[in-house]
């Protein structure tokens, strides 16, 4: 039987979405079923354009190049739109976004890489396109997890409530009895996380193995369910699983379905003991909602990295709410993440060169 050549495209879309690569993260990832194609139609060894706006370190661009050796491969680094549209004709992979001037010259594009894990806010142009693209995602969660546990400690430990106002006055005195619950603890507490991707598995396992916690979560894809969870059920679960635990996780991606989910009736049913963390999206919760929770003592509070509106204005009610621990959705920043940013880039770069399946690719009718 005779072998047809498929192009690129078509490869790459077919290929469906592998996880990050384990160079590109410390955190174990769980593989996905790859669907490997009979062949690629790129020309083994033939030059390969990047045409970007991002501005990599000479290094990074030596570690990208580096990944495909037998590959010639020319970073080229716009300062300007119009410098990008002129150079973009000739590039079959962009580092970043691309709208829709930008696919209308790149003629011979086949594949966005983009530096973000979220792609709600990228180009219908390009979400409507045939052009495959990857995103970041799981590059970040090590960071995001890591304050998201610190922001969680901050309310548990009183350290938030209780003793940052005291040090600001230079003051520093016990709050409560060795019996009160002014200080509580995590082990044996329950984690309901919605949305078990990079973010969802890696603060999962940071819960369970680092402080003793009970796991659960929904997911609305089918995945394979780690050892460390419990529970794993689809999205119709969600209601159910609410009202069982003691911290409820936000690390969904932000879609239709999960616009404003955390809502007056998500907190309602939440235990009065219980606490939020939103760490994916800010649009994920309703803001206002979430500040009569936490003044009214629906629940007993909030530790956030991201908001819907950011950052939120001075006037906003969130700052007068003292159970909140909070930071500026700068969770991810590290220079660990630049390395796994440029690294999960450099393997992608390989693959494709090598006419492998891509990491990361998004389905774009889901939206992540």
């Amino acid at each position: 039987m005779s072998q047809s050549p498929v192009s690129r495209r078509n490869f790459m879309a077919a290929a469906g979405a592998v996880p990050a690569a384990a160079a590109a993260s410390r955190s174990p990832v769980v593989q996905a079923p790859v669907a490997m194609s009979a062949a690629a139609a790129r020309t083994p060894k033939a030059p390969l354009l990047i045409v970007t706006q991002y501005q990599f370190e000479p290094h990074e661009i030596r570690e990208i190049q580096a990944a495909c050796p037998e590959t010639p491969v020319t970073v080229t680094i716009c300062s300007s739109r119009e410098e990008f549209l002129a150079k973009v004709g000739d590039a079959e992979v962009v580092y970043g976004t691309i709208n829709a001037d930008g696919l209308r010259a790149a003629k011979k594009l086949q594949w966005v890489q983009t530096g973000a894990a979220g792609v709600e806010s990228l180009d219908r142009a390009l979400m409507t396109s045939p052009v495959v693209l990857t995103n970041m995602a799981r590059a970040f969660a090590p960071g995001i997890t890591e304050t998201g546990m610190g922001l969680l400690l901050c309310l548990t430990r009183g350290i938030t409530k209780y003793y940052m106002p005291q040090f600001y006055k230079r003051e520093m005195k016990p709050v409560g009895t060795v019996k009160s619950d002014h200080h509580t603890e995590l082990a044996g507490r329950t984690m309901g996380i919605v949305g078990m991707g990079g973010i969802g598995q890696s603060i999962a396992r940071r819960a369970y193995y680092g402080f003793d916690m009970r796991i659960v979560g929904t997911d609305a894809k089918p995945l394979p369910r780690p050892e460390y969870v419990e529970i794993l059920r689809d999205p119709a679960w969600f209601e159910e699983m609410v009202p069982q635990v003691d911290v409820l996780v936000s690390a969904a991606p932000h879609t239709p379905q999960t616009d404003k989910m955390f809502n007056e009736k998500v907190f309602r049913s939440m235990k009065k003991t219980a606490y939020f963390l939103a760490l994916s999206r800010g649009k994920l919760f309703d803001d206002m909602a979430l500040v009569r929770a936490l003044k009214e003592g629906w629940i007993a509070g909030a530790g956030l990295d991201v908001f819907p509106q950011e950052p939120p204005p001075s006037n906003h009610p969130i700052f007068d709410c003292t159970n909140v621990s909070m930071t500026a959705h700068t969770s991810g920043w590290s220079p660990d993440r630049q390395k796994r940013l440029v690294s999960l880039f450099a393997d992608n770069v390989r693959r494709y060169a090598n006419g492998l399946p891509l990491a990361n690719v998004v389905d774009k009718q889901r939206g992540y």
